[in-house]
């Protein structure tokens, strides 16, 4: 039924599966920039689909200041979309940058398309809500960097990730008192 319908819009069936492809680490984003430029100078769009690498947004405070930053998911691995054959395999294994599929041989698995879509809703999730660089737990001792509190100790009493936010029990004069503190306001001690 699937063939049916890929027939019926004009488009071939097709063979594209993901692989896992091992690149030197931080150079992920320049290995897909240049196996895109590959694909297109050699006309082998047919045989490639997208290029994935996997990474989420994280917000931090940098001198006093939110910054929000890109980290990778899977440091030194991109997805690719491909039909294995023996010029794909070479294409791949000839970029500069890439140490090979993982899995390796000439002959390396596919991984499932359910866990390509896991992997892609954790970066679009990643990309329009960015998560704190550090996580915190309740009970945790944390110190508070940024705020009306500053220098502040306390203890975390309750996590808020929807919003961001934790409340922190501080003593002020002798007294334990509730705040609520943005992600990013606080570090571990």
């Amino acid at each position: 039924m699937v063939q049916e319908t890929a027939v019926q819009s004009g488009k071939q069936p097709s063979n594209l599966k993901w692989y896992v492809v091992h690149t030197y680490s931080g150079y992920e984003s320049a290995v897909k920039a240049q196996l895109q430029e590959r694909v297109r100078a050699g006309g082998r769009e047919s045989q490639f689909g997208e290029i994935l690498v996997p990474a989420e947004q994280v917000v931090e405070l940098v001198k006093g200041k939110k910054r929000t930053t890109t980290r990778n998911l899977f440091p030194g691995y991109i997805l690719v979309e491909m039909e294995l054959t023996d010029d794909t395999w070479h294409l791949i294994n000839n970029t500069p940058k890439v140490t090979g599929f993982v899995g390796g041989g000439t002959n390396p698995p596919s991984i499932p398309e359910e866990e390509v879509r896991r992997i892609a809703k954790q970066i679009e999730e990643g990309a329009t809500r960015p998560k704190p660089k550090v996580a915190f737990e309740v009970g945790e001792q944390v110190k508070i960097v940024d705020g009306p509190f500053a220098d502040f100790n306390g203890v975390v009493e309750e996590i808020r990730p929807d919003k961001g936010t934790l409340k922190v029990s501080i003593s002020i004069f002798g007294r334990s008192t509730s705040v609520e503190m943005e992600l990013v306001q606080v570090e571990k001690v």
